[in-house]
């Protein structure tokens, strides 16, 4: 099982930007496709953007497409979301995610396997 890290969280206002970073360990990371969620109080947990092992394929949900990009370093072990034009209502925990590139649904938390601690992002009005 790989381990993971999320941080970058914070507070930001509405229409500024946060990039998240999760630092993984333990595992062959290229054997892995990465995912973020994210959970909102009172909420269930919510796919936000998957990318694939070897970074060529994208995948995001329609709340953050054209605002959010998700990209990896496989070199470094590092897997990144870069979030633009905030709104109050992406305020969640965020987590980022691993599932093995040979099955599973990116939409799924149930495909993920490993999950990291969550790093919390504020959107303020």
């Amino acid at each position: 099982q790989v381990q993971l890290v999320e941080s970058g969280g914070g507070l930001v206002q509405a229409g500024g930007s946060l990039r998240l970073s999760c630092a993984a360990s333990g595992g062959t990371f290229s054997s892995y496709d990465m995912g973020w969620f994210r959970q909102a109080p009172g909420k269930e947990r919510e796919f936000v953007a998957g990318i694939s092992w070897s970074g060529g394929s994208t995948y995001y949900a329609d709340s953050v497409k054209g605002r959010f990009t998700i990209s990896r370093d496989n070199a470094k072990n590092m897997v990144y979301l870069q979030m633009n034009s905030l709104k109050p209502e992406d305020t969640a925990v965020y987590y980022c995610a691993a599932k093995s590139r040979y099955r599973g649904s990116y939409y799924s938390t149930d495909a993920f396997g490993s999950w990291g601690q969550g790093t919390q992002v504020t959107v303020s009005s």
